[in-house]
């Protein structure tokens, strides 16, 4: 956990440093809050939360490509155990974003459209990963809106839908497993 923390202070200290630039690249911090669709293998999965690191280049003036890291959290009881489970969903993100700015105002739409590359690992209550799966591909689709807060910083509110589909192997058992959820937050980028 002391990484993830070193991480935030990292991403604190960038956005408070002074930059020259031309705004072509840009740093986005999003923490959120998920909402499962369905059942997760055997895991009946509730909320969850989780952050996500983005780097972004401009690659013409409303359109960007994004690369990144995440980890996602769910909480859960085992259908057949009746044990609490956590789910831990981390990998990365590479995607396109289209931003189309609201007349002169301070707003912009933003639509993106991308891949994930994750797993997941399955933890009982006592801290234990269980199992876990390989790195698999998924997808994801996001819309929201940024709003210029200051000169080169931005607040991004956003809702995104995720799907990732991989195999899980339990007592070398292979069983076919999805996480499908819609996860809402706002997220803090600073452009260069």
């Amino acid at each position: 956990m002391r990484r993830y923390y070193l991480l935030i202070l990292s991403v604190i200290f960038l956005f408070s440093t002074p930059t020259i630039a031309q705004e072509k690249w840009a740093v986005e911090f999003r923490p959120g809050l998920n909402f499962p669709t369905s059942d997760v293998g055997d895991t009946d999965a509730d909320i969850g939360y989780g952050f996500e690191i983005t780097g972004a280049y401009k690659i013409m003036p409303h359109l960007a490509f994004y690369a990144g890291w995440g980890f996602n959290q769910f909480r859960g009881d085992d259908v057949f155990t009746h044990e609490d489970i956590t789910l831990l969903e981390k990998g990365f993100t590479f995607r396109f974003q289209i931003n189309r700015q609201i007349g002169t105002s301070s707003f912009s739409y933003l639509a993106r459209a991308g891949a994930i590359y994750n797993r997941i690992e399955l933890e009982n209550i006592a801290g234990d990963i269980t199992a876990d799966t390989e790195y698999g591909f998924g997808w994801q689709l996001a819309v929201g809106i940024d709003y210029e807060l200051a000169s080169k910083i931005s607040l991004r509110p956003m809702l995104r839908y995720r799907s990732l589909s991989t195999d899980i192997e339990v007592e070398n058992v292979s069983t076919e497993t999805k996480l499908n959820y819609f996860s809402f937050g706002i997220g803090l980028a600073k452009k260069f």
